[in-house]
């Protein structure tokens, strides 16, 4: 479980793990797909059960709003999260690895490692980026969530196959009242 934590791979595991579950079916059925999604993100050595599992959707669960609220409320919970489960980070090359960062404590379970270091990442973006960068699809259709680090291009959609079907449905509806 100790791996390599950097503010992008953060991000994107918290983006993704909240992806999980939206209006497509349940992605972590198991705690094999549990071991999947960890591997996908950089994980070489998995290993989890149903406990695990459950843990890391109640964690998923509280992550998921902080795409939906407003910048204090989301702020607020970023803040109870990182007060209960990020550490004072610390630099650590084990296992032969190369010098990385933690922020979760050594015996951390996955879903304690995965809160504190979504937690960090979406603070970190937020701060940056602001929180208007940390979104939800516009897609009627859709409920996946994004970060948009590109401040010039403001991004309403999670993927440019939402925003083409969003266009094309808006279109047909413009030319059937029309006719």
């Amino acid at each position: 479980m100790e791996s390599l934590t950097t503010p992008d791979r953060m991000i994107r595991i918290a983006v993704d793990l909240v992806n999980t579950k939206s209006r497509t079916p349940e992605q972590l059925t198991s705690p094999a797909a549990l071991e999947q999604f960890l591997h996908d993100h950089g994980e070489p050595v998995v290993t989890v059960d149903e406990g695990d599992l459950a843990a890391v959707m109640a964690v998923r669960e509280r992550i998921r709003p902080i795409f939906h609220a407003e910048p204090r409320e989301a702020a607020g919970i970023l803040n109870d999260l990182l007060a209960e489960y990020a550490v004072r980070p610390y630099l650590s090359d084990h296992d032969g690895s190369p010098w990385h960062l933690h922020v979760a404590k050594p015996e951390a379970t996955w879903a304690e490692w995965l809160a504190a270091g979504a937690a960090l990442g979406l603070a970190g973006f937020a701060a940056g980026h602001g929180f208007e960068a940390i979104d939800t699809c516009a897609a009627p259709d859709c409920e996946r969530v994004f970060v948009n680090a590109a401040e010039r291009r403001p991004r309403r959609f999670c993927t440019p196959t939402c925003s083409s079907r969003t266009r094309v449905a808006l279109h047909r509806a413009r030319r059937n009242q029309e006719n």
